[in-house]
């Protein structure tokens, strides 16, 4: 039975009687299942209903949420080519047209789109009306840049894919490191990590390097790779290495040394590769450890600090083996556990000795060699093979070795030895788009296509034509009046002018004739200032210009 063939009155009848009891009555619960048994509903039901007595019923308009101004479908145009102008007009600062310009230029010009001019009337759109539906229809910025969601993928086997990253420790420095480049300064602390994609279990090394050093990178995933002495780390040659696109990535000796041991190379896709992804997401299983240590490990180092390289691994070993003992993400064991009950059937794949990987660290460069049959390569002489004297061959240089292989029409010669002093060590799966996407995908698309009339442009002043400037009358204006208060206009008296007359006509007053001395007497009763007097003073003695040399204060 529908809680509306119970009448208003009785839920009143019924809500009044509660009221009138104590809260904790056991003669409410008798009330309600006498009216729910009467009225054929459950107890459930007539709670509901009385929960809205007295409550304000909430209505709304039967247009709400539908345009008022102009149809729906017109409406959504002019929102579409507003939204295309902000993308269009959009920096790398995320700085755009405001809505209110956008809609101007609708307005007085127009916008030429893929199906002609669209032109709005004057006064139509209102910035507010705009916004809202912008935002309700999924047209505002925020909507229309925001990234595809992530596919978040797990290996089914151990060792099927490493994540390896680096980054610089919180140390940042150690007291003695122990390689210095001249002139460099003190290298970087840096952590160099690979981790296991099924299981989580880390395997981690301090390396003091310049930058990110591909050699130090290759002989870290050489000891990753190595049996260790402990069953607490992951080790062997995995199927798989997922990294970003950093120097190393872009290493070919780094590529080269990976397809030597079968290894896939997996970059993560960088940024603006995909539409509006900015980068991929899925760093997060590296990232992790580095927090951790960083957080539960590094900050002890406010106490004691290592000294060297070998005593920060020693240490930072010790942490690791707690971290892959610590409990799986999702599996109900630790996680070296896990990497040790995931392991493919044929068992890992064994890692090659060092003399071999280090033949694998080789990198070819096309050189000439000297007529003497040497070569130069970092300032160190190696001597060849007489028959090479002259020739262009190909140089096999090895990053961890001192030998040196010449590969010359299609034999090799080696290995040679330098001469002088030793070298020093110096599935992704694509979603479906949704209706979000093919929605920003159509506004970029017409965003491209837009352009404005010629009128546009010469109001804006991006046209060659100049626009024509009318001249206006000047508005009045009154002089200014106030006067420099450090300089004195007129004599405090009628002294202090004399002795200044008297120094400007180079004389004394009382060597003057007496009719010179009356004028100038007059003078200063009739004005104390400077300006006027002394001119006055100057036409009364031209005459004895000539004797007389005058000179200004």
């Amino acid at each position: 039975m529908n809680r509306k063939t119970i009448p208003s009155e009785a839920l009143l009848d019924i809500h009044r009687r509660r009221l009138s009891l104590p809260s904790r009555s056991p003669e409410k619960r008798i009330i309600i299942q006498e009216a729910a048994e009467l009225y054929g509903v459950s107890q459930a039901s007539l709670y509901r209903a009385l929960r809205t007595v007295g409550k304000p019923a909430s209505t709304q308009r039967s247009d709400c949420g539908l345009p008022r101004v102009m149809s729906h479908k017109e409406l959504e145009r002019y929102c579409e080519v507003i939204a295309a102008i902000k993308v269009r007009t959009c920096n790398k600062k995320q700085r755009c047209l405001p809505t209110t310009q956008a809609i101007k230029l609708l307005e007085t010009f127009g916008v030429e789109t893929d199906q002609g001019l669209l032109k709005a009337a004057p006064g139509q759109l209102k910035r507010t009306t705009i916004e809202k539906y912008l935002r309700e229809w999924g047209y505002d910025r925020a909507t229309l840049s925001r990234q595809p969601p992530a596919v978040r993928f797990q290996a089914q086997k151990s060792n099927e894919c490493w994540h390896f990253d680096l980054s610089p420790s919180d140390l940042k420095h150690i007291k003695r490191p122990p390689w210095l480049r001249e002139g460099a300064g003190s290298p970087t602390l840096m952590i160099y990590s690979i981790v296991d994609d099924r299981s989580g279990a880390a395997y981690q090394e301090y390396h003091c390097v310049y930058g990110e050093d591909v050699e130090a990178a290759l002989r870290f995933l050489f000891t990753a790779m190595s049996p260790k002495d402990s069953n607490d780390f992951p080790h062997g040659i995995p199927d798989m290495i997922y990294l970003d696109n950093g120097p190393i990535t872009r290493s070919q000796v780094f590529h080269r040394v990976m397809s030597y041991l079968n290894v896939e190379v997996r970059a993560h896709m960088p940024a603006g590769s995909d539409g509006r992804r900015v980068t991929a997401r899925a760093k997060g299983k590296v990232e992790r450890p580095f927090r951790t240590v960083k957080e539960l490990h590094e900050t002890l180092y406010h106490f004691r600090e290592p000294e060297t390289e070998e005593e920060a691994n020693a240490w930072l070993r010790h942490f690791l083996i707690q971290y892959n003992r610590s409990n799986h993400r999702s599996e109900p064991h630790s996680r070296i556990e896990d990497w040790l009950q995931s392991l493919p059937k044929s068992g890992v794949r064994a890692m090659c000795d060092w003399d071999q990987y280090c033949h694998f660290a080789r990198e070819p460069e096309k050189r000439k060699v000297g007529i003497d049959a040497t070569i130069s390569i970092n300032g160190v002489d190696y001597l060849l093979s007489p028959e090479l004297a002259g020739e262009t061959a190909v140089i096999w240089w090895g990053l961890y070795d001192e030998e040196l292989f010449v590969e010359h029409q299609g034999k090799r010669f080696g290995p040679f030895y330098p001469s002088g002093g030793p070298v020093p060590l110096h599935k992704y799966r694509a979603h479906k788009k949704t209706i979000r996407e093919k929605r920003a995908d159509r506004i970029e698309g017409l965003a491209k296509v837009l352009s404005l009339p010629d009128a546009a442009y010469q109001e804006m002043g991006l046209s060659t034509q100049l626009l024509s400037l009318e001249s206006k009358d000047q508005p009045a204006s009154v002089p200014f009046q106030a006067q420099d208060p450090f300089t004195e206009t007129h004599w405090p008296d009628s002294l202090t002018a004399r002795r200044a007359i008297a120094d400007y006509i180079g004389m004394p007053l009382a060597t003057i004739p007496r009719e010179q001395l009356s004028a100038i007497n007059a003078l200063l009763e009739a004005s104390l200032n400077k300006e006027q007097v002394l001119q006055q003073v100057s036409e009364l003695f031209k005459p004895s210009a000539e004797q007389v040399t005058p000179h200004a204060e």
